[in-house]
């Protein structure tokens, strides 16, 4: 069994991050941690005993309700009762992947010590980690501001007994599979709800999944996209080096260098060519996938930074003896970056439908609709259909979130972010674009075997020889559905292996 991840205040790094989650790794909390949760913890049971005034969420009510007081001995009902109250989520219930991240982001935040939580109820959430006991959480609810609040409020009513769980690909009562273990409830001291509460776990859990996954797809647009350009018979001109250095941007020069590796030693590449231009979608593979990798690169440096932050509210300072109410939980860094990431994942798949049509075309010595007869056959043109309907779909779907607000809690929450929603939209285009590269390599394996004998480069002869193995080239009209959720299997477990 791999090592235990020590959950410690010091930043990780997304590719830390996906390596826990990769290995299976359990989390447990360093002696930094928990010496720095527990102190915390006393310092605020002191102010609460010694309070003369009003210490917002913790002896008073919330949001709008600031200004009411809670008596003392009410105090751990103000926040079983927080919880509860605002578990109000609805839709589909979120994946797995997404909710463990939640619980390992969410732990991450409260051991640096600056929530007052107690170290049974960041322990809690590491059993329920580990043992992969999931919280059903449902997609919506959230306006990304006041934290994630109905999303983490489903995270964390099962610590109370209450709730549902996955176990098992089962869902259960929470309180049994509570039984099981062995855990009692958590009986929640003043605060603590509203540290759960407050933070941007559901997010952050979305955006640090989609930039694991978008680095991989934008690695395989580069294959593909020179897949695509080879059974084209396209031309390497544009990815010249001195094309890019007069242009200098990073994902530019990233994009054009992989091409450059990727089709070297193929026979196609370096044959003489009719034709002096390519069309856009090959020619400026360079700048649009550049551009996009710029995105993605910056998207990555905001997530990287949320995960290794603390996010609820209010902040306890016990060194400093201050108890700060202030505006970490709001998701506007967030909105913005995932707004921004579904942009750059739509241009991914908008050129690479744009090159599937252009393989579709008759051009360059290839059929039409790629098959041997066609007209008996109506071979590849519907897969296009499918891969235009998913574009459109994902131009639909990147209206930004960021820009909208809707006032709510009284005006006290007179703006929001709308980042849970604009994560939701980012997913649903990753998954879209996933599909539409599928459907780009599966058009241009066919392709590429309509050039035989000559062949493309080793990099791309190997994949092609691996494909095969999962998609036989297409003789006559079939059934191609099949084909289709093969290549996307086969497009999430290929490893690029590509030069940074």
């Amino acid at each position: 069994m791999a090592e235990a991840f020590l959950i410690q205040p010091a930043p990780v790094t997304l590719k830390e991050i996906q390596q826990v989650l990769e290995e299976h790794r359990r989390i447990e909390l360093s002696d930094e941690a928990r010496g720095l949760i527990q102190q915390c913890r006393n310092y605020l049971d002191r102010k609460v005993a010694a309070a003369s005034e009003p210490l917002y969420g913790i002896n008073t009510g919330f949001g709008a309700l600031y200004d009411r007081s809670v008596s003392p001995e009410n105090l751990e009902r103000l926040q079983k009762n927080l919880v509860m109250s605002h578990a109000c989520g609805t839709g589909d219930a979120v994946p797995d992947d997404i909710v463990r991240l939640m619980l390992l982001l969410k732990v991450r935040s409260l051991a640096y010590g600056y929530s007052g939580v107690q170290t049974e109820t960041v322990q809690r959430l590491i059993d329920f980690y580990n043992e992969d006991v999931l919280p059903v959480v449902y997609r919506y609810g959230s306006l990304g501001a006041s934290g994630d609040l109905a999303p983490l409020a489903h995270l964390c009513l099962p610590l109370l007994g209450m709730g549902e769980v996955w176990y098992k690909g089962k869902v259960y009562p929470a309180i049994d599979i509570c039984r099981k273990f062995g855990w009692e409830p958590v009986k929640l001291k003043s605060k603590e709800g509203l540290a759960l509460l407050n933070g941007t776990q559901f997010m952050s859990a979305y955006g640090v999944h989609l930039c694991l996954h978008v680095f991989h797809l934008s690695a395989m647009a580069d294959v593909i996209g020179a897949l695509s350009l080879d059974a084209y018979d396209g031309r390497l001109d544009p990815f010249h080096p001195l094309v890019q250095q007069i242009r200098p941007y990073k994902g530019q020069i990233t994009t054009a260098r992989r091409i450059r590796w990727i089709l070297e030693g193929s026979e196609l590449i370096a044959r003489h060519k009719e034709h002096i231009q390519d069309p856009y979608s090959f020619r400026c593979i360079p700048q649009v996938h550049g551009a996009s990798k710029d995105s993605i690169d910056y998207v990555a440096y905001v997530f990287e930074r949320e995960i290794n932050s603390v996010t609820d509210n209010p902040t306890i300072f016990p060194e400093q003896d201050l108890i700060i109410s202030a505006g970490n939980f709001h998701g506007q860094p967030l909105a913005l970056a995932l707004d921004n990431l579904s942009i750059a994942m739509a241009e991914l798949g908008n050129i690479s439908e744009r090159r599937t049509y252009q393989l579709l075309s008759g051009a360059r010595g290839l059929p039409p609709f790629l098959v041997a007869n066609p007209g008996l056959n109506s071979g590849f043109m519907i897969p296009q259909y499918t891969s235009a309907a998913l574009v459109s779909h994902n131009k639909q779907l990147c209206t930004p979130s960021s820009v909208d607000s809707i006032e709510s809690s009284k005006g006290q929450e007179d703006h929001v972010s709308m980042g849970a929603n604009a994560a939701i939209k980012a997913y649903m285009v990753m998954e879209n674009l996933e599909r539409i590269l599928a459907i780009e390599l599966f058009n241009a394996a066919q392709a590429l075997d309509f050039r035989r004998p000559l062949k493309t480069s080793p990099y791309l002869e190997a994949l092609h020889a691996e494909y095969r193995k999962k998609v036989a080239f297409i003789e006559e009209d079939k059934v191609m559905y099949p084909d289709m959720q093969a290549s996307v299997e086969f497009l999430r477990f290929w490893k690029p292996e590509l030069p940074v």
